[in-house]
């Protein structure tokens, strides 16, 4: 895949280096209480040795529901050490998304395989988001789910400013995931998204045993520019259907003609000079997560964006761990007064 360009030399220089001696001595010095984020340890499978890193938090879409679910099907079914991180609120310890500036616990991607990301306007401190520029510009691979897009909104500090989803060359979710926040582009809340499988992508591993009409969930359909930028390439093309059943009819007129691709993969070439395996689909709400072949191609896309794509079969378990009844989607719909460790047990 063609080489994305990088940030500009400016760019870069702002965003990349940490220009207080005080920031990277508070980074290097960070101890996060285990009590405040969730590991799931891997059990048995491809997986084994490999570590994944969750980062959860945004204030509609329960991504602390999503990630944590989806942490223990890789662990549980595929053998990942998988820990999830939330927003967490410093006054009591909660999970808490409407905390838009406390992620702790963004050093485990110092050891990470991968990062899979469902964060939304986050306003990290300069300590903690240094943990994330650093792993993405180490050419390690990403996977970013509905919200990544608009991942970061910074504005306490200029260090960071281009990973910014509003920035001149739309931050973290244009240049790295390959598209920043647009629109929606069907109705929120009343036309849901049937995936149909992009033509010449039907034999790729991230598609295995995924065919058109497997994926389907109750979260609308995103816009995006077309085309992508170059070297991104539609894996999943999301149908607007007319309602929010799985059955319902696909939305007459120009918003399906084309369709807007919700799942597309990318190789993003950071300042390490690496290529790093990118997935992202606009997907991913813990409502979503129901849907078995929406499992299937987040699994799927774990394999391939760690090295393990010859693993992938049209059958390996995603299967629910335990149980799993998803809040729905809204605003200042979280669960109130849970704690990392409630999820732990």
């Amino acid at each position: 895949m063609h080489r994305l360009q990088t940030f500009s030399r400016l760019a870069l220089a702002a965003a990349f280096t940490c220009t207080a001696a005080g920031s990277t001595a508070s980074a290097q010095a960070t101890k996060t209480d285990p009590a405040q984020t969730v590991v799931f340890k891997g059990k048995d499978g491809p997986g084994l040795g490999k570590k994944v890193v969750l980062i959860s938090g945004d204030e509609e879409y329960r991504s602390e529901e999503a990630l944590t679910q989806l942490a223990k099907i890789l662990a549980d079914h595929h053998g990942f050490d998988c820990t999830v991180l939330y927003a967490i609120d410093p006054k009591d310890g909660t999970i808490n998304p409407e905390v838009g500036d406390n992620i702790p616990g963004l050093e485990a991607l110092r050891t990470a395989d991968l990062m899979i990301i469902a964060t939304r306007f986050r306003d990290l401190p300069d300590n903690q988001m240094k943990e994330v520029v650093d792993y993405v510009e180490s050419g390690r691979p990403v996977i970013g789910m509905r919200t990544a897009t608009h991942a970061f909104n910074l504005t306490k500090s200029p260090t960071y400013k281009a990973y910014t989803w509003n920035g001149p060359d739309g931050g973290f979710g244009r240049k790295v995931l390959g598209e920043t926040w647009i629109s929606h582009h069907g109705d929120h809340g009343s036309q849901s998204t049937r995936g149909l499988v992009a033509e010449g992508k039907k034999d790729h591993p991230i598609t295995r045993g995924i065919k058109d009409g497997d994926v389907w969930g109750p979260t609308d359909v995103y816009g995006v520019r077309l085309p992508l930028p170059e070297g991104c390439q539609p894996v999943i093309f999301g149908q607007i259907l007319t309602g929010m059943k799985f059955n319902d009819t696909p939305l007459e007129g120009a918003k399906n003609n084309p369709m807007m691709p919700v799942a597309w993969i990318n190789t993003y070439t950071g300042s390490a000079g690496k290529p790093a395996r990118v997935f992202t689909t606009t997907m991913g709400a813990a409502n979503d997560l129901q849907n078995e072949g929406l499992r299937r191609l987040l699994i799927n896309a774990t394999y391939w964006a760690v090295g393990l794509e010859d693993k992938i079969t049209a059958n390996r378990n995603v299967d629910l761990v335990g149980t799993y009844e998803p809040s729905p989607f809204k605003f200042s719909g979280h669960k109130r007064g849970v704690k990392p460790a409630d999820l732990q047990k």
